[in-house]
């Protein structure tokens, strides 16, 4: 059986680890717990978190168990990692209800049940009620200042200011590893490849601490070929909520990303074969398309479910087709005689009417088969109309 180190190597997830050979050989002899943290910081997870889920996913076929960790303690501070600039703070309410939607959208997608059933942790049960004294005694001796500096998640706040209350984040993320390693006997803590000092400083606290083993792992972040984060559209992050971002939405979104990404989506976010993926992402010209329409498809079933799969593909080929039919519709309340300018912004097609107003005018704008000559023009008295942006948004809006 390929140990599933191998396998996540093979996909292209592993991106840093540490006691690599003693970590490959607890990953074949045994079933290692291992957790993941989440910071609680919107009430949905987006797209960013996805490289995660699947990461987690795989251990847990694998025969390892999850523990998922959400932030409800930490996300009172903040991880200043890739941040310049501090969080705003949110309130207890908040971080609970953040927390809940994560719980629901997770049970989606990892089993609760079975011998490694996935289980879900708060780290505000232990983190809320520490005493300060006591907590410095026993975790921050094992903390040198001068080595905390140099990790990359605080070089990039050095300059405009990085608060003592942020500066702790890194004790406490070590301080979750700790507690779970006492616990549950958490071996591993995995998370994006951003997060590996925070990651390395838990799995050096317990070595040093209990004399037991424990091991950092980090996945790659989810960017294009350029090195730019992926999940960002015109209207925002890239959600698996479906209220905040529509399925067709979504499915669009891996149906468009450039040919370069291509393969290494379809290794990363879907459990298609690693054979296959080569196969139908060989060629590098137009055949490249096909393998789009199986990473959109895949993805989106993985997310929404084989029905809505298979209901936003089909529309998303009726789109292209002009069978009307079946294209992705919406309804625009008050939009018959609305200006298109507005409309677009109404829709939320664009962010704002300048960016409508340039679309107009630079001829990418269509009411049927009429271009939009100018951002005088109405959407009409129709009972619906098809509107076109470009060559890949086209949409049946219902006049109401």
């Amino acid at each position: 059986m390929t140990n599933v180190m191998d396998s996540l190597k093979a996909r292209g997830f592993i991106k840093q680890t540490v006691y690599e050979e003693e970590l490959h050989k607890a990953l074949s002899t045994e079933s290692v717990s291992f957790y993941i943290g989440f910071d609680p910081t919107a009430d949905s997870l987006h797209v960013g978190h996805f490289v995660a889920l699947m990461g987690m996913k795989h251990m847990q076929m694998a025969g390892h168990k999850p523990i998922i960790l959400v932030g409800g303690g930490t996300g009172f501070v903040g991880d200043p990692s890739g941040r310049t600039d501090l969080r705003n703070m949110m309130s207890a309410e908040t971080i609970q209800h953040n927390c809940d939607r994560f719980k629901e959208q997770m049970s989606k997608f990892l089993s609760f049940e079975g011998e490694n059933a996935a289980i879900m942790v708060n780290n505000a049960d232990w983190l809320l009620n520490l005493n300060y004294i006591e907590f410095m005694r026993d975790i921050g001796v094992y903390f040198s200042v001068n080595r905390m500096l140099s990790a990359e998640c605080f070089k990039s706040r050095m300059e405009k200011g990085l608060s003592f209350f942020e500066f702790n984040y890194m004790l406490m993320q070590a301080y979750d590893f700790l507690y779970l390693n006492r616990k549950y006997g958490c071996k591993v803590q995995m998370g994006g490849d951003d997060q590996w000092s925070n990651i390395l400083a838990g799995a050096d606290l317990i070595r040093r601490k209990e004399q037991v083993d424990a091991f950092a792992m980090t996945f790659t972040l989810l960017t294009t070929s350029e090195g730019k984060k992926m999940g960002k559209t015109q209207k925002g992050a890239l959600w698996l909520d479906p209220e905040k971002t529509t399925p067709y939405d979504f499915y669009q979104y891996w149906r468009n990303v450039d040919d370069a990404d291509v393969e290494k989506c379809l290794k990363l976010l879907t459990f298609l074969e690693v054979d296959y993926i080569n196969d139908i992402c060989k060629n590098k010209d137009e055949r490249i398309i096909e393998a789009k329409k199986v990473l959109a498809f895949e993805v989106t079933q993985l997310i929404h479910g084989t029905e809505i799969a298979e209901e936003v593909t089909k529309q998303a080929a009726a789109a292209f087709s002009g069978n009307t039919e079946d294209m992705p519709s919406l309804e625009l309340a008050n939009g018959k005689n609305m200006l298109v300018v507005d409309a677009l912004c109404e829709m939320s097609i664009c962010k704002s009417k300048g960016e409508a107003r340039r679309l107009i005018e630079s001829g990418a704008v269509k009411l049927g088969e009429d271009k939009v000559s100018d951002i005088t023009v109405t959407m009409g008295t129709a009972d619906e109309v098809i509107l076109h942006k470009g060559k890949k948004v086209h949409i049946r809006v219902i006049l109401k």
